[in-house]
């Protein structure tokens, strides 16, 4: 019990709470962007209703709450690495995992500030519908923008699962001459200019699950590049 009490142990009790929250909240967010919104083409009227009245609450229960529990463990395993290795936020595996708490932040506040009330919205008109009443008419603009923020996410994912095992696994060998604040400068750029194209812009490639799992990849070997270039 006195191990499972000490740092180590808390970390670790900390860490499996993060994995498995996590997995609840991208396996929700894989299930709507690769399975649901495909089946939500081909299907009918009578079962579309039923998916955004009774399915759609249930799943985004999980979604939203796996995404809170997961950033709340993460933090708190953050706040233990600082605490056991002071000075650990300097190294490579501290880059990395800044990286990749960076991209996941992003998603829980794209999740609880984007997609969720815009999901409320959908869910709405959809009930209203299904009572015999008329969609509400910004629900087709708020199901496009939650449906930006959620490819956005899922776009996110992939790096952000590489660069968090990254920090593990492999990470960039920071050194005294390495131009870590460059590096950090450049990734910023272009992670606030995906995330605002996010928030206010058009889905483009993330049009199709093809086209978002191949800039999630390719947002990988951009950030590999960029860290090779100044680390």
């Amino acid at each position: 019990m006195s191990q499972l009490l000490s740092i180590d142990g808390i970390f670790y009790v900390t860490r499996w709470l993060h994995y498995f929250f996590g997995i609840v909240w991208i396996g929700h967010l894989y299930y709507f962007n690769f399975t649901q919104g495909s089946f939500m083409a081909e299907a009918d009227s009578g079962t579309k209703s039923g998916v955004l009245t009774k399915l759609l609450p249930r799943a985004l229960y999980w979604f939203r709450w796996g995404a809170m529990w997961t950033m709340v463990t993460g933090l708190i395993m953050l706040s233990l690495l600082a605490h056991r290795n002071p000075g650990y936020f300097g190294t490579g595996p501290g880059f990395a995992i800044s990286l990749g708490s960076v991209l996941a932040l992003s998603m829980w506040a794209n999740v609880w500030f984007i997609i969720w009330p815009k999901q409320q919205v959908v869910m709405r008109s959809a009930a209203q519908v299904a009572q015999g009443g008329a969609a509400l008419p910004e629900a087709a603009g708020a199901g496009a923008k939650a449906l930006l923020a959620s490819r956005t996410n899922t776009m996110f994912s992939i790096p952000m699962l590489f660069y968090m095992g990254a920090a593990s696994h492999l990470p960039p060998p920071v050194t005294p001459d390495s131009k870590v604040g460059v590096a950090a400068l450049v990734l910023a750029l272009i992670y606030a200019g995906l995330q605002y194209n996010g928030m206010k812009g058009k889905l483009g490639p993330l049009q199709t699950v093809k086209g978002v799992i191949s800039c999630g990849f390719g947002l990988v070997a951009v950030i590999w590049i960029v860290m090779a270039l100044f680390i």
